[in-house]
C-alpha cells in the first residue's frame, strides 16, 4: 500500500486498520474481521511510502469452499 503524506510536516505514526470479509461459497459475507498494523514513519511531508501487510485469519474462521478478501484499510495518524 501507499501511504501519501500531503501535508508540509512529517507524520511521525499511526495506524492501518485492515476490514477482512470471510465470504461463503455462495458470496454470502459470513464476518469481518479486523486487525490493525502500524502505518510505516515517519514520512515526510509531499512524499509517499510503500509498506506490505500480511493480513492473517485463523483458518477455522474459514472452512472449505469459503475464502477471505480484504475490503477496506483505514489510516489513522497519531
Amino acid at each position: 500500500m501507499g501511504f501519501t503524506n500531503t501535508g508540509t510536516t512529517a507524520a511521525r505514526s499511526g495506524t492501518v486498520t485492515f476490514a477482512t470479509h470471510i465470504i461463503g461459497a455462495l458470496g454470502i459475507d459470513w464476518a469481518t474481521i479486523t486487525t490493525a498494523q502500524p502505518l510505516p514513519g515517519p514520512i515526510p511531508g509531499g512524499t509517499t511510502k510503500t509498506q506490505t501487510y500480511t493480513v492473517c485469519v485463523e483458518s477455522w474462521r474459514v472452512p472449505l469452499g469459503m475464502h477471505v478478501e480484504t475490503r477496506t484499510a483505514t489510516a489513522a495518524w497519531t
